[in-house]
């Protein structure tokens, strides 16, 4: 991923709205839903909720489907893992102790411990 491409991600997620939908579709993964459907859950029109969804697709983070004249939308899990992984290998080296779990930052403390 490039810094070019991680920008584009993160601007996609600075928005409150596409940020929890980007949540919602995490949460419902692997799951698809209409524009439609999704807007009536943010109480914002269709049209206004499928500008957000092709600014989230532009940026690698969910994926869309037409089926018959809909357009079906799910999270794009490579593009997810992509955009974390960017940020954690390049902003903190992927030292587990600052992005990882407790369990990973207790292992990294062991292993530091025992060298």
């Amino acid at each position: 991923m490039t810094a070019r491409d991680a920008i584009s991600g993160f601007a996609a997620l600075s928005h409150p709205v596409r940020l929890a939908l980007f949540r919602t579709l995490c949460n419902q993964a692997p799951q698809r839903a209409s524009a439609g459907e999704l807007a009536q859950g943010f109480d914002i029109p269709p049209s206004t909720m499928t500008g957000h969804l092709q600014t989230l697709e532009r940026a690698g983070l969910i994926k869309a489907e037409r089926r018959s004249r809909f357009m079906l939308y799910s999270l794009n899990p490579e593009g997810t893992r992509r955009l974390v992984r960017y940020l954690v290998d390049d902003c903190c080296h992927a030292r587990p102790e600052l992005t990882g779990t407790d369990e990973d930052a207790a292992n990294a403390a062991a292993l530091m411990q025992a060298s």
